[in-house]
């Protein structure tokens, strides 16, 4: 069954379906529309949000913090908060050591354009590639989480340094919705446990942050985490047009495909190993956002996600940049299939506290996160 909203599928984990053929996912984005409105409201809302910043901001060198990958969201936020909101940001963009030579040259021509001060935070790469190659080894869906993971930890680390209380971020579940907490959750406790059963080195300078840091940052720090996109007007084809002409910058092929090793991991990994296409979550977003109709992400789902014999030369280089031999590589790639749940990790005690866990997103978060809303319509559905 399809959901008739949007192209949600039986593949989705916890994915229901009522008498009329609506999936529980499409519940949870029209929630979270309701929860944050665009349009006047939106904007009046995010007019406060900057008014803060400001504020806050008064004497310092920056008053935000925007992570910038060179994909079209981060690149054109940053256009906006330095053109259209008058904010002085300090742009950070993350080297895991598998940036694209395209996303790399994004990143400078527009903050050499808009003159922001840009901060290159590089991860360890041995030590990076040793845990990445141990998600896989533990059989795990979503084996980037790990860059995932440092990000959010550098944001608060640099913010803490900065004394910098705003970060953003280009997201918007208008157009990438919402992912199954069962293909996507990590946390430390999992990294930790992950590397020390798989691993080869002792995680020493690889970014993390527990959830009682993360609390503490939020309550005591008072540095919050914004999506402006929630609240904005945003077009991302448009988007795309405008940052061409302007900014010369460029595609890189497709979502998330900026990073060569997000790309191996959503366009051949997941698909190929765990028969899982996350872009059903995105078209369907796109399709209720209004971007594009039903029909064309049924037709678009049909399609490989990129050139399959590119996906062939995409995998050898990742395997060479691994350090795996195909023999390695085929072990991993055939061993069984796991999910987050199969090892230890905070998840187990969030939900045992779940009231509490909500009570103090409240203070912590700026916007009740879609993993709450997630989980409450999930659960109202079971």
């Amino acid at each position: 069954m399809i959901c008739k909203n949007g192209i949600w599928d039986s593949s989705v984990p916890g994915v229901v379906f009522d008498k009329n053929g609506e999936s529980n996912y499409s519940k949870i984005f029209e929630a979270m529309i309701e929860l944050y409105p665009r349009g006047e409201k939106g904007i009046k809302d995010w007019e406060k949000v900057i008014l803060n910043a400001k504020k806050a901001g008064k004497k310092k060198k920056y008053d935000c913090i925007i992570g910038v990958s060179g994909g079209t969201d981060s690149t054109y936020l940053l256009h906006l908060l330095v053109k259209k909101y008058g904010l002085r940001p300090l742009a950070i963009t993350v080297d895991n050591g598998w940036s694209s030579n395209i996303s790399v040259s994004n990143i400078k021509s527009i903050t050499n354009k808009l003159n922001v001060d840009l901060e290159t935070y590089v991860i360890d790469y041995e030590e990076m590639k040793d845990i990445l190659k141990s998600f896989m080894k533990a059989g795990l869906p979503w084996i980037d989480a790990p860059t995932d993971h440092a990000i959010k930890a550098i944001f608060h680390r640099i913010a803490k340094k900065e004394g910098i209380k705003y970060v953003f971020h280009g997201s918007d579940f208008r157009t990438e919705g919402t992912q199954p907490i069962e293909w996507s959750h990590s946390d430390t406790k999992m990294i930790k446990y992950i590397q020390k059963k798989f691993g080869t080195k002792k995680i020493h300078t690889y970014p993390t942050i527990t959830p009682i840091q993360e609390i503490f940052s939020g309550l005591v720090r008072k540095i919050k985490l914004y999506r402006p996109f929630y609240f904005l007007p945003y077009n991302k084809k448009e988007a795309q047009v405008f940052l061409k002409e302007e900014y010369n910058w460029q595609y890189y092929g497709g979502h998330h495909h900026e990073n060569s090793f997000t790309k191996f991991a959503i366009a051949d990994w997941l698909p190929n190993k765990f028969n899982i296409d996350k872009r059903i979550i995105t078209l369907s977003a796109l399709t209720m956002s209004g971007e594009i109709t039903r029909d064309q992400a049924l037709n678009e789902i049909k399609k490989p996600p990129y050139d399959v014999e590119k996906m062939k030369e995409d995998r050898i280089f990742v395997m060479k940049k691994l350090g795996l031999s195909k023999t390695e590589f085929d072990s991993i790639w055939n061993s069984p299939n796991k999910i987050f749940k199969d090892y230890p990790s905070y998840y187990p005690l969030t939900q045992r506290v779940s009231k509490i866990v909500k009570l103090v997103a409240k203070y912590v978060l700026p916007y009740k996160p879609m993993t709450i809303i997630q989980d409450e319509i999930r659960k109202s559905e079971e």
